[in-house]
């Protein structure tokens, strides 16, 4: 199994693809893109079977992944766009799972005091409940209404109490049809981050991205199918090491190619350089000296502003229509 660091399936497959040299579709698993837009693009990745599956260190079932660009500057119709992108996608896995007016449970995972581990939480403040309403108000609600209600459990550091335990106790008492989970991610791209949405109808790991595993949140373990919706917050410092690699050789290539002098010595150097797995050898450099720290972006703040309010009206959208 490779070490991928990551939590979009999109990016495991292109690793997977590049580590081992393959230029079509990895068996097992099948890959769609569609541009929507200069600044949304969508990739839909499908594990079908177990040889898949064993690939990328995924569960069979459907990833998709919405990637956005220049979000931290984008306007309201921009941030609008997108929800609607998001809303599409997540209604037709929703539709797979639940009828229209079947019960959902929303899940807000993270710790609302740390930024980059905040966007489940505020999320969840967004969401437009409906349960309280249809069980004691009914005469105001219209009897098309499906009921939603929504929970932030916390993390284990500050509860004490493991995301699963709380989440079967609560799935077992109001018995929702189908739970959609919302989470930060890792991820091994600078540029994805706070600017990719992956949707997944197969669960999700908390804490797998960044090395601190805890119990799987899934059918399997809650009974109840779960979509899970992440949005990638962090990179390793390997991660920005690798990619400002990347951008110097080719900034040196552009100039020796530009340049009356024959540099062969160097520029092969440096393309064998690139071919090599950059985080891998940063990484062995760094973890022995704690050096490999989890790195968030400096507009952190307004990217997880901008990013929770998309998906929490692409939720609204796709479970209220």
């Amino acid at each position: 199994m490779y070490n991928f660091r990551t939590d979009l399936a999109v990016e495991r497959q292109e690793i997977y693809k590049k580590a081992n040299k393959i230029e079509k579709d990895i068996d097992g698993i099948e890959v769609e893109n569609e541009e929507i837009s200069e600044q949304i693009k969508v990739s839909r990745v499908k594990i079908i079977n177990e040889q898949g599956s064993n690939s990328l260190g995924k569960a069979v079932g459907s990833y998709i992944t919405i990637d956005v660009k220049n979000l931290k500057i984008a306007t309201e119709e921009e941030i609008q766009v997108v929800a609607e992108s998001l809303s599409k996608e997540l209604k037709e896995l929703i539709n797979k799972h639940a009828t229209k007016k079947e019960d959902i449970l929303v899940v807000g995972l993270g710790n609302i005091y740390v930024t980059p581990d905040a966007l489940g939480p505020k999320v969840v403040t967004e969401i437009d409940i409906t349960r309280h309403l249809i069980n004691y108000l009914p005469q105001y609600v219209d009897e098309d209404t499906r009921s939603v209600s929504a929970v932030s459990p916390g993390v284990l550091g500050t509860t004490g109490i493991e995301t699963l335990e709380i989440l079967k106790g609560i799935v077992d008492n109001i018995k929702p049809k189908l739970l959609i989970i919302i989470d930060s991610l890792a991820s091994r791209s600078i540029e994805r981050i706070s600017s990719t949405i992956q949707l997944a109808d197969t669960g999700i790991v908390p804490g797998a991205g960044v090395g601190n595993k805890r119990k799987e949140l899934s059918e399997e373990t809650l009974g109840v199918p779960v979509i899970a919706i992440g949005v990638p917050t962090v990179v390793e410092a390997a991660t920005i090491a690798a990619d400002s690699l990347d951008l110097f050789i080719n900034k040196i290539n552009t100039e020796i190619q530009s340049g009356d002098n024959n540099m062969d010595t160097l520029n092969d150097f440096l393309n064998n350089l690139a071919e090599e797995d950059k985080y891998e050898l940063i990484k062995q450099v760094l973890d022995p000296e704690d050096y490999n720290f989890i790195v968030t972006p400096k507009e952190i703040d307004d990217l997880i502003e901008n990013m929770s309010g998309v998906v929490a009206r692409g939720i609204n959208m796709s479970v209220n229509s």
